[in-house]
């Protein structure tokens, strides 16, 4: 039984992008010149965003002005925001036992907004729930595990997303309309898995996006 429960950890691992330890987030450095003086900085385009999360679909390391950025959902989110001048990580929310996930959400309620949808825009984030058992007690209660960028939405309502969860980043798909329809009877995928499913899980565990899903948020001008 010992090593069932080790070797199904090792496979929810291999799934979940978000799997970190608490984050140590670095120390702001000071100004060094008034806030008077210092020039202001257009935000960046949703569609730059767009472009930049893109271009690391396949990738398998992830690099930000030269340094290896953390190779999880949450890193991948952040690297593409810094590369806009964004630090998704800096927020005055003192919690020494977030992961990533929640720094970036800690982040979007002090210099963002959140929604439900259904409309979503292209650089628009999306978090989930209970991707994966966070807290390791068993049970399906485990908040803000997993994050992406929206990378479009379909006529369908389908959202197209970006995400590190298994080997590498891919694009997945989310459909809040139908959130327990995996695939159509013509082959569409409405909902992708994100959560490995495992005989120890509870009778209300979800496995597919829109199941998982648990709020939209906005950083960045249209």
């Amino acid at each position: 039984m010992r090593l069932f429960l080790i070797m199904a950890t090792i496979a929810i691992v291999t799934l979940v992008g978000c799997t970190t330890p608490p984050v140590e987030r670095p120390r702001a450095s000071p100004p060094t010149e008034p806030p008077c003086c210092r020039s202001v900085e257009r935000a960046p385009s949703r569609s730059a965003i767009v472009r930049t999360a893109a271009k690391l679909v396949g990738a398998k390391t992830i690099e930000s002005n030269g340094r290896r950025v953390a190779y999880d959902c949450a890193g991948v989110t952040r690297a593409v925001f810094l590369k806009h001048g964004i630090d998704l990580y800096g927020s005055s929310a003192n919690d020494p036992e977030a992961n990533g996930v929640r720094l970036i959400h800690a982040h979007i309620r002090q210099q963002g907004t959140f929604h439900q949808g259904p409309v979503v825009h292209p650089g628009d984030l999306v978090f989930f729930d209970n991707t994966w058992d966070f807290n390791g007690d068993g049970k399906v209660n485990d908040p803000l595990t997993h994050i992406g960028i929206v990378e479009r939405q379909k006529p369908d309502g389908t959202v197209i997303f970006i995400s590190r969860v298994a080997g590498a980043v891919e694009r997945y798909h989310m459909n809040l309309a139908l959130p327990h329809v995996h695939k159509t009877a013509d082959g569409r995928i409405l909902n992708d898995y994100l959560r490995r499913k495992a005989v120890i899980d509870p009778a209300n565990t979800g496995y597919l996006t829109g199941e998982l899903f648990a709020q939209f948020a906005t950083r960045v001008r249209h």
